[in-house]
């Protein structure tokens, strides 16, 4: 199974009634394959997972599998506040024929360090797939510390890669020491594209919050930084760190925007994300024309 590479996390396509358009969904996916992704996973926050009902999120998982059709890895991000909740999605996801799932310690409760160990594994410990930890202590208010994975490490032998959302290169490059040091196959992925610093200490790749807007930019960034090309990387890394600061503001609506630009329109996003302003879509457009997006990428599905 290759682990190694970009893993696109796809916007959630909604309707002009405000309701989930899986033919649409399996379109996206369709396009990030073809486009160079290793793996795929939804619904993460890009793709508003919090939005959206648990039949829903359900469904996509069952479009995901079907669309992938086996040729890229597909996880399911399956977390919530109640174990329990996260438990139902998993083994739906398994069921559903998904590699494996993505999970967070639970939103809200900010539990102790023996709370989000028994969460991870009550979850995953028995399920048959592959996991994904997920460090994001913006959305849960605690971190999965270097000292916490290594237990799980150790308790999981399905934990295939943790994605960290911490953006703090002290914390990634000690994750990456400690991969090491045990001898495990598990894939570090930083959260969003911050190639350049994280694949030269032992990063394997990124989940993409660009792929569907940029998908060469984002595929030629990782080929440059796994071939230790620098002089390559380096102005495709502060490309993507401008497209980067563009679609993460009003996130993600702006990226749908940018979609559209593309020919690849999938609708709205649900409140409380708003739609752009005039302005911001000015914006938009202008710096996807200077940076050369509009020029170089695919255009339509």
């Amino acid at each position: 199974m290759n682990m190694n590479g970009i893993v696109g996390a796809p916007t959630t396509p909604f309707d002009q009634d405000n309701r989930v358009n899986y033919d649409l969904f399996a379109r996206q996916v369709d396009f990030l394959i073809k486009n160079g992704v290793s793996l795929i996973a939804h619904p993460m926050h890009i793709g508003e997972s919090i939005n959206m009902t648990g039949d829903e999120r359900r469904k996509l998982a069952e479009c995901l599998v079907k669309a992938a059709a086996g040729r890229v890895p597909t996880f399911v991000h399956v977390s919530y506040a109640a174990t329990y909740q996260s438990r139902a999605l998993a083994e739906h996801a398994r069921k559903a024929g998904a590699t494996g799932i993505v999970m967070m310690a639970p939103y809200h409760w900010r539990p102790e360090r023996d709370a989000i160990i028994d969460h991870f594994v009550t979850v995953a410990g028995d399920l048959d797939a592959r996991l994904i930890v997920y460090n994001n202590v913006k959305a849960t208010g605690v971190e999965i510390t270097p000292e916490m994975f290594v237990d799980l490490m150790q308790r999981l032998p399905n934990l295939a890669a943790l994605k960290d959302a911490s953006f703090l290169m002290d914390y990634f490059s000690e994750i990456c020491r400690l991969i090491d040091k045990m001898g495990k196959d598990v894939a570090p992925y930083t959260g969003i594209e911050h190639l350049l610093t994280s694949v030269p200490v032992g990063g394997r790749g990124c989940f993409s919050a660009c792929a569907e807007v940029a998908p060469n930019l984002v595929v030629n960034l990782y080929k440059a930084c796994a071939a230790n090309d620098i002089k390559t990387a380096r102005p495709l890394q502060f490309k993507v760190k401008e497209l980067l600061g563009v679609l993460m503001k009003n996130y993600p609506a702006t990226i749908k925007y940018a979609m559209e630009l593309m020919g690849r329109p999938v609708g709205l996003s649900r409140k409380p994300i708003l739609p752009l302003t005039a302005d911001a879509k000015a914006h938009v457009k202008e710096s996807l024309k200077r940076l050369g997006v509009l020029d170089t990428e695919p255009r339509g599905w």
